[in-house]
């Protein structure tokens, strides 16, 4: 196919190209593979200043998108690619096949660096889902930190940058400048930016942004760094978001309440308790939606008030197909112990679901939020279960809502009222407000300034 970039498409494009460390902090749906990949093949093909490049992709990002976005365009025929994923022995005979691109999916990024018994030797890397590596504490994080210093040219790609917060910077952007803006070490940003929040005598729990923080941040990041949201650039459908309340009966809001002031309730003969805020937390999501998990893991209904919102929203799009986002296991055994649902696993399931062939389809923002076009199947989500990731939340909306997409899209939320799922909505939309404001302070346009 042939390729007719837009005009932000050739700009982000000559920004990377421009800038041996780039940010690019591109909306859902904008392109930003084919975006990078028309840089990588002038890097390597016209301009001979990289010879091997290393794509850390989420796995079914890695195993699909960016192949299929190689094969896609004409003007990429020129590029080689191998795939590093699957087993041992498969990752290796990968690695060995001359290529120009080498793709693999973060989990085995330890692997191919500690462990893989090959040099590394890429001049080139590119983060699909840089928000992945904003943990100083993981594994991934330390790694690359150590071959970061072999690297010449890096870009790091994301929707979502700070997902929770501005403390999520400090690591993304390590791994990019190694430490130039933000500082070597996260002791150093926190006492430059941040003051203690929450805390006892001894420890401190979260950290705020000091007066004007966040402006110095922006500014410290905005020369490496480019933003673009969709609706700037794209004729996007409207997209209505909907809050759906689900109210339990007396009995069971009490049982609920129960299990959040006692942290343990007994049912049906079962009994229920959680053992810290983490679990507790997970108890009330999982009893907001219906079903609960018991000492033994067994399966405990709570209601089925969800159930009987799902069925009246089916109901309601007249045999439009609906996507449905869940969460716990439970929640996909109760969905389809009512409707006939088949989830969105497999190449097949996304050409069927396109294909308009799957009524009720199920998506988990874990294992399908990014880098499905989902599209052309349907126009209407509907969140079962909520996440409290900001980053997987909008990710999995982008699925729908993004080019390409013909009709308005609406966004159902099954909130249970007086439960946790408020709280998490409600955190979803704090957490949207600090990232808008990143992505607005870096903002591009295409005349190749930052707009404040």
């Amino acid at each position: 196919m042939q390729y007719k970039p837009h005009e932000y498409q050739r700009y982000a494009t000559q920004f990377i190209l421009d800038h041996p460390v780039a940010a690019i902090l591109l909306d859902m749906g904008l392109g930003k593979s084919v975006i990078t990949l028309t840089a990588i093949n002038e890097l390597i093909n016209n301009r001979f200043e990289v010879n091997r490049v290393l794509i850390v992709a989420p796995l079914r990002v890695a195993k699909q998108t960016w192949p299929e976005e190689i094969e896609k365009w004409d003007h990429l025929k020129g590029l080689t690619y191998s795939v590093v994923t699957g087993s041992k022995c498969h990752r290796i005979k990968a690695l060995q096949k001359p290529a120009n691109v080498y793709i693999i999916n973060r989990e085995n990024l330890k692997w191919l660096i500690e462990s893989s018994g090959m040099p590394f030797d890429y001049d080139m890397l590119v983060i699909d889902e840089l928000s992945s590596f904003k943990s100083y504490r993981s594994q991934r994080f330390r790694c690359l930190k150590k071959v970061r210093p072999l690297i010449k040219q890096v870009v790091g790609l994301t929707g979502t940058p700070s997902s929770n917060g501005l403390m999520d910077l400090w690591a993304e952007f390590r791994v990019l400048d190694m430490g130039k803006r933000l500082g070597r070490f996260i002791s150093t940003y926190r006492a430059e930016y941040f003051d203690p929040d929450k805390r006892n005598m001894y420890q401190v729990f979260t950290y705020k942004p000091k007066p004007g923080a966040e402006a110095r941040i922006y500014e410290a990041i905005d020369d490496i760094t480019i933003s673009m949201k969709s609706k700037d650039y794209l004729n996007l459908p409207s997209l209505t978001l909907n809050t759906v309340p689900v109210e339990m009966s007396s009995d069971e809001q009490a049982l609920y309440d129960e299990m959040k002031f006692q942290l343990v309730i007994s049912t049906q003969g079962k009994q229920i308790d959680a053992l810290n805020a983490a679990s507790l937390s997970n108890k009330l999501s999982q009893m907001a939606n219906g079903c609960v998990y018991d000492d033994q893991q067994q399966m405990v209904q709570i209601h089925q008030r969800k159930l009987d919102a799902l069925e009246d929203l089916i109901e309601a799009a007249n045999g439009k197909p609906v996507l449905v986002a869940y969460w716990f296991k439970h929640d996909r055994e109760q969905i389809k112990s009512r409707f006939t649902a088949r989830e969105i696993k497999s190449v097949q399931d996304i050409k069927d679901w396109n294909a308009g062939q799957i009524p009720v389809a199920l998506i988990h923002p874990a294992s399908a939020g990014h880098g499905l076009n989902l599209q052309a199947g349907g126009a209407t989500l509907i969140w079962y279960g909520l996440t409290w990731s900001l980053e997987l939340y909008q990710q999995t909306n982008a699925r729908l809502w993004r080019q390409g997409q013909t009709e308005p899209v609406v966004i159902h939320h099954l909130v249970t009222q007086g439960t946790i799922d408020e709280n998490i909505l409600a955190a979803l939309k704090r957490k949207n407000k600090t990232q808008a404001a990143l992505i607005n302070a870096v903002q591009a346009n295409l005349k190749g300034s930052v707009v404040a």
